[in-house]
């Protein structure tokens, strides 16, 4: 262990001993919880923050709701592992050569999320803040100089939900993506569209009003109140909150056992109500995704605003729509809270929720998820247009490996092509996909099965269903090193690449040698808020290519 370590960990004990010794019999508020939080942590926690440890048995509540109090120490013990020795932990495991600014930890959810980049949910994408920190002009011990400028035309051959060419817009610079799966190009293009506002929302309105009258016509609304009331009573008498969850962390109860026995013990009370309200669960078995997952009348309202939104005229409105649409059937999906992006078995019945530490239900109407979604959108879309620059911005759908990306330009957007016949694609910064981790059209299956889009998922690079084996690496190899060589002919001379990779397999410096490049530098990163439920340290490298 270095003496820098040491000595944080000496610095950060011996000042928890003596705050401990000060405050060790203290009880706080959770205002006074949420300031102490902030200056240990050199964040800004908030009372929100606080209440949340409490909810989910983080720390133990003490007092009723009016009066509630946290004990210091308990808080202590929570927050000691978040305030530097995080940090040294993932040092300890992946390196002390890693960046741990490029970890972006000073930032919120609702930052690194923020505006466009939440309009739609994707797996593998990177954060605003990491291409914002390789895209604009500061420097520091680590990016020692600048690579691009405003007016500047960036790549990202493998555009996923088009992180890239947002940032791009938001920095001045012009942005091209190019991907494989047409909804990957959808949700991108949808990203950076300028769009007539008063429509969107007169088109939204119109659709609610409309799928309101039409969940009339069955009882799902009614049958969805009276389960809930009837959860909300079992919950609280069986899974009382925070006292079920604060008993579960420290193991005073063996959850499978007792989650077991109260699925048995409400399934009669959810059985009893759906013969009353006459509520078919399931769909006349299909192999279609649409069919598997989602119940009767979950279905019955997705296609009925479906039809609603093949009425739109104006084109950029129908497609914004259409993302709205495809969100909220995400999150409408017959599957637990807990299993949302593995979708391990279709759900019909009430459950034992992982997540939530109670018993949930699955939902059997849209009309929630569908309005909360729109008013999101349109939030967002103000927002982004508040800090969006006058430039140009387009995702292609096509194989970077051998797409004319002129050509394309030319067809698609005549004034981007002018630019692009005046000066040459400056650079790339992409995040390739990881051989063998996501199949990248499966993930939007439902997506695909309504609006009837072309798969090609044999197209895809390094797809999960290939593997991870040898034959795969080779395949994934070749793949990246044909997408960089395509790219060339369409970069200025002295380009720079970025690319973001998890290269346990040590393939870059394969690809590079392949592409005629050289790696000048590389950068890693700790990658600290990852979906997957394997919560080990994890890190991932930028790799600067430049040709040789």
């Amino acid at each position: 262990m270095t003496r820098a370590y040491f000595f944080v960990i000496l610095h950060s004990d011996i000042f928890v001993n003596r705050i401990t010794m000060i405050n060790s019999n203290r009880l706080f508020t959770i205002k006074e919880a949420a300031q102490w939080a902030s200056e240990y942590t050199g964040k800004n926690v908030t009372a929100s923050n606080i209440s949340y440890l409490i909810q989910y048995g983080r720390v133990k509540k003490i007092g009723e709701n009016g009066s509630t109090r946290i004990a210091f120490e308990d808080l202590c013990n929570y927050y000691q592992s978040y305030n530097g020795s995080r940090e040294i932990n993932f040092r300890e495991q992946l390196g002390a050569d890693l960046n741990w600014a490029l970890s972006f930890d000073q930032y919120k959810e609702a930052e690194t999320t923020k505006h466009v980049h939440r309009l739609h949910p994707y797996k593998g994408k990177f954060i605003p803040q990491l291409v914002e920190y390789f895209l604009d002009e500061h420097t520091d011990k680590f990016k020692t100089k600048t690579y691009f400028k405003k007016g500047d035309i960036i790549l990202d051959p493998f555009s996923g939900s088009g992180t890239t060419m947002v940032q791009a817009c938001e920095l001045g610079m012009h942005a091209i993506g190019v991907d494989i799966s047409a909804f990957n190009a959808l949700i991108s293009n949808c990203k950076i569209t300028r769009y007539d506002l008063v429509d969107l929302q007169h088109e939204i309105d119109r659709i609610t009003r409309l799928l309101q009258e039409f969940v009339k016509s069955s009882n799902a609304i009614d049958f969805e109140e009276k389960l809930l009331q009837e959860l909300y009573q079992f919950n609280n008498q069986h899974f009382p909150v925070p006292e079920y969850k604060y008993r579960l962390r420290n193991g005073e109860i063996n959850e499978f056992e007792y989650a077991l026995e109260k699925e048995k013990l409400f399934l009669p009370v959810f059985k009893r109500l759906v013969q009353e309200y006459n509520i078919q669960l399931e769909q006349e078995p299909n192999n279609a995704f649409l069919d598997k997952w989602y119940s009767q009348h979950i279905r019955n309202e997705i296609d009925f605003v479906f039809s609603e939104i093949k009425k739109i005229s104006n084109i950029n409105t129908k497609c914004i729509v259409s993302i709205i649409l495809s969100r909220t059937m995400r999150s409408c999906r017959a599957t637990t809270h807990a299993d949302l992006a593995t979708l391990l078995k279709p759900i019909h019945t009430t459950y034992y929720c992982h997540k939530h530490g109670k018993m949930c239900k699955p939902l059997f109407s849209i009309i929630k998820w569908w309005k909360t979604y729109s008013k999101d959108t349109v939030k967002r879309l103000q927002q982004f247009n508040k800090l969006r620059t006058d430039t140009f911005q387009l995702c292609l759908t096509g194989d970077s490996r051998n797409m004319d990306i002129y050509e394309q330009i030319r067809h698609n957007n005549p004034a981007f092509k002018q630019l692009f016949e005046e000066k040459k694609i400056k650079g790339i910064f992409s995040s390739p996909p990881y051989v063998g981790l996501i199949d990248y059209h499966e993930q939007h299956a439902y997506a695909y099965d309504l609006f009837d889009f072309e798969r090609k998922d044999e197209l895809e690079i390094g797809p999960l269903y290939k593997g991870q084996k040898k034959e795969a690496q080779t395949s994934y190899i070749q793949g990246i090193a044909d997408v960089l060589n395509n790219c060339k002919y369409f970069l200025a001379d002295n380009y720079d690449i970025f690319l973001v990779a998890n290269d346990k397999y040590n393939m870059y410096p394969t690809i590079a040698e392949k592409a005629g490049m050289q790696i000048a530098n590389q950068f890693k990163r700790p990658v600290l808020n990852r979906t997957e439920k394997d919560k080990t340290a994890y890190s991932e490298s930028i790799f600067h290519l430049k040709a040789k």
